[in-house]
């Protein structure tokens, strides 16, 4: 698991400059809108409650929030959006799943296969790397949340499978069917967390070198940058070399 805790501690560092742009409201609006299309009653939908959760922790506005929800329900500017999974390699044959909320299906699997192949990958088809990723609950809390064994112990008495702890975050995991109880378990001790939802694991990690993981970074840059793409997973071993590398 050392790889993930490195992968966190990259994505944390790139999430602070996230912040500062416009567009990660529009991600959280989105997921918002698909999430309130089950129920609009936040007591019954845990997955709308997680990401109104997302969104208050990203700051995002209540007018926003609010307005996101009515375009689930028809009472604001109706888009359809449509959960859509692409998969691929990047450089050295990393794996590559990229998942999106899209109101235009062909517009987005444009320009996610132009993302693949200007980094000299190439878009696959549904399957071709899915087979190479666990599909986990992940709930992750800020460092300052509560101290590590706290987390832990709390965790794995609501029914976590793992927690893993640095200087940045508290990460839990949990079965796909625990993940909700987990979630309102730590949620009545700890407050909301930074986020909770389904991810995807590498089963087995890819050991590439530092100019092939700059390579894989600036596509998932590019398709992060994208505003139909909500999450980029990727199966590469994050080691304290790579990371060094990034950092230099």
């Amino acid at each position: 698991m050392a790889g993930h805790s490195q992968f966190k501690n990259i994505m944390h560092r790139k999430g602070a400059q996230d912040k500062k742009r416009a567009k990660i409201f529009t991600k959280l609006a989105r997921e918002i809108t698909v999430a309130a299309k089950i129920s609009e009653d936040i007591d019954s939908n845990p997955r709308l409650r997680a990401a109104i959760a997302a969104a208050r922790g990203q700051n995002m506005p209540k007018d926003n929030i609010e307005r996101a929800i009515k375009k689930a329900t028809g009472a604001g500017e109706g888009d359809n959006y449509e959960e859509v999974r692409y998969e691929g390699y990047g450089t050295a044959g990393v794996a590559v799943i990229v998942e999106a909320l899209t109101d235009n299906r062909n517009r987005t699997a444009s320009e996610v296969r132009a993302a693949f192949a200007k980094s000299g990958g190439n878009l696959g088809e549904t399957g071709s790397v899915g087979f190479m990723f666990n599909r986990l609950g992940e709930i992750v809390y800020p460092a300052d949340a509560a101290d590590a064994d706290e987390i832990f112990e709390a965790a794995l008495e609501a029914g976590a499978a793992n927690v893993e702890s640095d200087e940045n975050s508290h990460v839990v995991d949990t079965e796909l069917e625990d993940l909700n109880a987990v979630r309102e378990a730590l949620t009545e001790k700890f407050g909301d967390p930074e986020s909770a939802k389904m991810v995807f694991r590498a089963v087995t990690e890819a050991e590439i070198n530092v100019e092939q993981a700059q390579s894989i970074m600036k596509l998932v840059d590019v398709l992060e940058d994208n505003d139909d793409v909500q999450n980029v997973w990727t199966n590469v071993a994050w080691t304290d070399e790579i990371v060094a590398g990034l950092d230099n």
